[in-house]
């Protein structure tokens, strides 16, 4: 009889650990990528059980910590529990201890983005590790295709059969902001000059008119895995200095992702 009473706390201290990693594992599947201070006050736990939950997360291989902005995402194992393989997950994955590298060089953030319901969504960042960046919040932020350099690499790279779902897609959801980038013509040019380039520009300060960037792609076999891109203030720098500095690196990283990672 006492060793009954003796299990039972255990018993319900084992169950009680086991439901707060599972919370741990669902709340940072659910936000896309989370830092271990902020997931201990969207669950209500204290710090130092939510770093030990997730130590043993990432022991087992549920959840990676990003080399790039800290925040812990799920692997594969862990979308293995459900609906399976997410590229967007995957390549991330794959591509932080790329960015990391970069950031280091380049100083400016540097994003990588992936393609999502004509939009390019960003899935890994530098921005909170810049000491350059004006805008920390990226992750998650949704990119317009014809007015980033991250949309217009996508779009440069992809098949030419996905490239005119797309922008039928735009044409119809038909925003304001879009309209001068569908013109014909200058939608075949802006396409002819960014795969001549192997890169793409935003210069001209459509979308942030405080910001200019340059995009390249990752592509595998004709498929578009996503987009790096590089960020800076349009005051500090000029088109053609950031292309000499900054093009060859970008391309480089993009070749060197391992996307099967």
């Amino acid at each position: 009889m006492s060793k009954e009473r003796t299990d039972r706390p255990r018993q319900s201290e084992g169950v009680r650990a086991f439901k707060r990693g599972l919370d741990v594992l669902h709340e940072v599947n659910r936000s896309g990528g989370i830092r271990a201070g902020d997931l201990a006050r969207a669950l209500d736990l204290p710090r130092p059980t939510v770093y030990r939950l997730l130590e043993t997360l990432e022991e087992l291989g549920y959840v990676a910590r990003s080399a790039s902005d800290d925040r812990f995402r799920v692997t594969r194992r862990a979308l293995s529990l459900g609906d399976g393989y997410d590229p967007g997950v995957v390549i991330c994955q794959a591509a932080a201890p790329f960015l990391a590298e970069l950031s280091k060089t380049l100083v400016w953030p540097v994003d990588l983005s992936t393609y999502e319901n004509a939009a390019m969504v960003v899935q890994e960042t530098t921005h909170s590790r810049s000491p350059l960046s004006i805008d920390r919040g990226m992750i998650g932020k949704r990119l317009p295709m014809l007015r980033t350099s991250a949309g217009r690499a996508y779009l440069a790279a992809c098949p030419a059969r996905e490239r005119d779902l797309i922008v039928n897609h735009l044409r119809r959801i038909d925003e304001a902001d879009d309209r001068p980038f569908l013109d014909a013509d200058r939608l075949k040019c802006m396409i002819a000059e960014t795969q001549a380039r192997g890169y793409a520009i935003r210069s001209e300060g459509e979308y942030n008119p405080r910001t200019a960037s340059i995009a390249v792609p990752i592509v595998r076999d004709g498929a578009v895995f996503g987009c790096i891109s590089i960020i800076w203030i349009r005051s500090a720098l000029g088109i053609d200095e950031a292309i000499a500095q900054f093009a060859a690196q970008l391309r480089e990283a993009a070749s060197a992702i391992p996307v099967d990672a």
